[in-house]
Order: structure tokens, then sequence, then C-alpha cells
């Protein structure tokens, strides 16, 4: 809603040298389709610089597919709504797997939310969702302790989050 939302962006990528491929804005759904066209030149310019976009909680709100074809959509993010109960609804599955394979047919990898069992998690690799986040991997962590993690090798990082998070995860 910002009419110089582009030009602060990348501005501030400029002047902390920092390649534009390597940030993610991410817009909810609803709030995209507030004003669709101002959304559509704001996501157009972004993705010209070379920032990559996502809809967020994509399917809880009344956006129109084509929009997915007039913007350069880098990311969506299924609704936690549809994956709280992925592999006892049947019609959340279908929801979900619907959105992954529209998704890959468009060129947007898919983003699963809300992931906690690792029954949701088996159910996303088969259907081929690209990345999947929540409880089940990590807890939210402050700052200090999530750089402290990403700076390790990844044979220390499972040790490491068993220790900020007790409740079982897999990797």
């Amino acid at each position: 809603r910002q009419d110089d939302l582009v030009e602060r962006i990348t501005t501030a990528l400029a002047r902390h040298r920092i390649d534009p491929s390597l940030l993610t804005c991410e817009i909810t759904e609803s709030a995209a389709m507030e004003d669709t066209r101002a959304t559509q030149v704001t996501f157009q310019r972004l993705g010209e610089a070379g920032v990559h976009l996502s809809i967020d909680d994509f399917g809880t709100g009344y956006s129109s597919l084509a929009y997915l074809k007039l913007c350069p959509i880098s990311h969506l993010k299924i609704a936690i709504h549809f994956v709280r109960e992925i592999t006892t609804n049947p019609d959340d599955a279908a929801i979900a797997e619907a959105i992954i394979a529209m998704s890959h047919a468009l060129g947007i990898s898919v983003i699963a939310e809300g992931v906690e069992t690792p029954e949701q998690r088996t159910f996303l690799e088969l259907k081929h969702c690209d990345l999947a986040q929540g409880f089940l991997f990590s807890r939210p962590m402050p700052a200090d302790k999530c750089t402290q993690l990403l700076s390790m090798d990844a044979s220390k990082q499972a040790h490491f989050l068993k220790l900020l998070n007790p409740q079982p995860a897999l990797f």
C-alpha cells in the first residue's frame, strides 16, 4: 500500500549489498486481493528487481486463479487450515493436492504451513510438496539461537534442535 515500497526495498538491498534473489516478500492472499491492480504492479516491479514473491495462506481467501498467471509468484503457502487435517479429512487432502499440482504446473513452488505430525509430512512428501514448516521441525526461537543453528553443520543441527525443542522431530 506504500507507493515507494519497491524503491525502499531495492535501495536497502543495494545499500547492504544483498543479492535480491535472497529476499522473499510474502503477502497474505486476502491482503493481495484488497487492491489487485496495485498488488500486481508492485509484484511485477519486485519480480523484475529479482526479489522472490510468496502468497501466504493460499486457499483461504477469494483470489482469482488468473491472478497467479499475472504476477511473478515464486511460492504459494498452503494454509494451515488445510494441513491440520490433511491425513484425516479427504476434502483437505484433495484441496492440498490440487494446490500442489496447479502450482507446479505454473512453475510455482509450494510450502505447507503448520506441519506438526510425521503423517502430515509423509503425505506432503508423497504429493511432491516442495517445502514444509511447522512445529514438527522446530518451535519458534530467538534470533541468536537461529543464527547459531544456521552456522552449524547439518550433523549437529538435529541435536541442537532437540535441546531447544524436547518434542520429537524428524529430520
